[in-house]
């Protein structure tokens, strides 16, 4: 049996939800989330509480899954999701341009332009170099961290690049000198 599966998703106060065959609609005072279910799972609202209940045990692996997408959705339209970038070496930033326009700095011969989807939110500080993530859709905004952190991986020998906030880097050993 799932742990996670059997736990029941409290739901806030603000928050509506509408079960529409496999889909859940989750409604709050940030926006408005539509997750999918596999196959085999269904949601059912008691007390409050919703829960996740699946048909056999054939559908044990999907269980906890759509039970956490679920609890994501209605952690989102109430609080929201953020992520934080750190951007390290000499000369390299991002500044906004626009509303939905990153412009980085990363080292190379040109400036890269990354456009933010809808639904995600960035907030660059005074140093440039700090970057900060928002939306209520966890996946999306995990994925546009991922994508800006694809664009100058931290490099193993100077720990250079964009990377995590809180992220712990293995520095390598340079070449030792001739004897």
């Amino acid at each position: 049996m799932s742990r996670i599966g059997k736990k029941p998703i409290a739901i806030p106060k603000g928050v509506t939800i509408k079960i529409e065959g496999n889909t859940v609609v989750v409604q709050g005072p940030k926006g408005k989330l539509d997750t999918s279910l596999p196959s085999g799972i269904t949601m059912e609202q008691k007390d409050g509480n919703l829960m996740a209940l699946r048909e056999s045990d054939a559908y044990a692996a999907v269980h906890g899954l759509a039970r956490a997408l679920v609890n994501n959705a209605v952690d989102g339209v109430t609080k929201g999701w953020t992520r934080d970038l750190e951007i390290v070496g000499i000369g390299y930033r991002a500044e906004m341009k626009g509303k939905g326009m990153v412009v980085f700095s990363l080292g190379y011969s040109h400036l890269i332009e990354y456009p933010l989807p809808t639904g995600v939110d960035c907030a660059v500080d005074a140093k440039l170099t700090k970057l900060t993530l928002n939306g209520i859709d966890r996946q999306k905004v995990g994925q546009v961290a991922a994508e800006m952190r694809s664009l100058r991986p931290p490099d193993p020998y100077k720990n250079k690049g964009v990377r995590y906030a809180g992220e712990r880097l293995k520095k390598k050993v340079g070449k030792t000198g001739a004897k």
